[in-house]
């Protein structure tokens, strides 16, 4: 059944506000609850955090105090929003325990983009990161071991394989090569056009945890593990950020943002197992819908435009689903484990030239030592200390160079090897 925001009737404004008690939800149990509704709950907070961003940035290029005003009142709501979702996380959820969350999330939501998108160049970009979140959910995962004795795999509810994908030492690139091509939001494929807005606002979110959060792990393995793939972030969003469509103005830019809102948490809703938080997309969603047709009204006002204007339909296509993707990251690994990026597009790294910026920014940041890089010097001690790594797989790596466990490989992706 189709569902369309625009038909649906917004409350008042004044219901969008929440006090105290409701910005303090009951958080889930992390022993209890599914790893995707975890999941869930790390998206739409990355999800309101842009909302939040957004909404100031947008602000300052605007001169006029009413419309900045109207914005305001959506604002503080989506701030309140956020701040619910943050607090349905346990105090008793290690950081660790959550970049888990976060790196399974990243897997499994691109992945599930990468299946459906009709656009080449985003499914191009889509896959590549794949490969490199892939990484990252092994790396953290043999920390988490390694520290707390606690095993991903459990944590992941073993929907998601825990092995390595492209190396985390052959993500490194020059800034240049990781801006892509933007879509055209009228005529790319609608779902396309809005994962753009959703991939990057989740990468946006694992990013800045890693900004903020990697400093204060409690060892050095931690620390520079967390600034090495928190770099990596820096380029997974400059790189989807890039593929939006950049014409909007600012009231189409507010539209679109809370239309996608609306669009997961629908989705959220319709995929939630638990119904505690069923509950809590239910009562957000109701939210973003006044915030929707407020934006609608501002589109109107200060624009003189309806949202067909913006957006090419008004019904929902097929919703967001969580779900185990380890056939497809396995089909994507066998393919273009060996790929890096130039320019637009991905290259294998055997065809780049000796002069490719990415072997300058290489040489810069790995200073040509191995032993330097945290991604690799961690998973080596650890094999080296326990006489293998930490793996959850349900068969072999599809990538004969990516089997050894007692070996961290550091050239896939990054040194030719024909």
């Amino acid at each position: 059944m189709s569902f369309n925001p625009f038909c649906e009737k917004p409350k008042k404004t004044d219901s969008i506000f929440m006090d105290w008690k409701e910005l303090a939800p009951k958080p889930y149990d992390k022993n209890a609850t599914d790893p995707y509704t975890k999941a869930r709950i790390i998206l739409m907070n990355g999800t309101e955090f842009e909302a939040v961003q957004c909404g100031h940035q947008t602000q300052r290029k605007i001169c006029d105090n009413d419309l900045r005003r109207e914005m305001a009142i959506v604002r503080k709501s989506e701030q309140m929003q956020q701040k619910k979702l943050s607090s349905l996380k346990p105090v008793d959820e290690t950081q660790l325990e959550q970049t888990i969350g976060y790196e399974q999330l990243a897997v499994d939501l691109t992945a599930f983009m990468a299946q459906r998108s009709k656009d080449k160049n985003v499914k191009a970009a889509l896959d590549f990161a794949l490969l490199e979140d892939f990484d990252h959910l092994y790396r953290y995962a043999d920390l988490l071991e390694n520290d707390s004795d606690i095993h991903a795999e459990q944590l992941v509810g073993r929907y998601t394989e825990i092995m390595p994908g492209r190396p985390t030492i052959s993500h490194h690139r020059a800034p240049a090569d990781e801006i892509k091509y933007s879509i055209n939001a009228k005529k790319t494929d609608f779902a396309t056009m809005l994962d753009t807005h959703i991939i990057t606002a989740a990468e946006q979110q694992t990013m800045n945890y890693y900004m903020n959060l990697g400093a204060f792990y409690h060892n050095d393995y931690g620390r520079k593990l967390y600034t090495e793939i928190g770099m990596v972030e820096e380029q997974h969003v400059t790189q989807y950020g890039s593929l939006i469509d950049p014409n909007a103005t600012p009231c189409e830019c507010m539209l679109t943002h809370e239309y996608v809102e609306c669009y997961l948490y629908y989705s959220m809703y319709e995929d939630e197992t638990d119904p505690y938080v069923k509950e809590v997309w239910a009562r957000c969603l109701e939210q973003e819908i006044v915030h929707l047709h407020k934006a609608n009204e501002l589109l109107k006002k200060y624009e003189n435009k309806d949202w067909q204007c913006v957006l090419t339909q008004g019904d929902f296509p097929d919703l967001i689903k969580l779900h185990s993707n380890i056939d497809y990251v396995r089909k994507v690994l066998a393919k273009t484990a060996n790929n890096t990026a130039c320019r637009e597009g991905y290259i294998d790294v055997c065809d780049l030239p000796d002069n490719a910026d990415f072997f300058k920014y290489q040489n810069k940041v790995n200073t040509k030592r191995p032993d330097n890089v945290m991604s690799h010097k961690f998973i080596q001690d650890y094999m080296d200390k326990k006489g293998t790594d930490y793996r959850f797989e349900v068969k072999e790596n599809p990538i004969p160079a990516l089997r050894d466990r007692q070996n961290d490989n550091y050239t896939v992706g990054r040194v030719c090897e024909k």
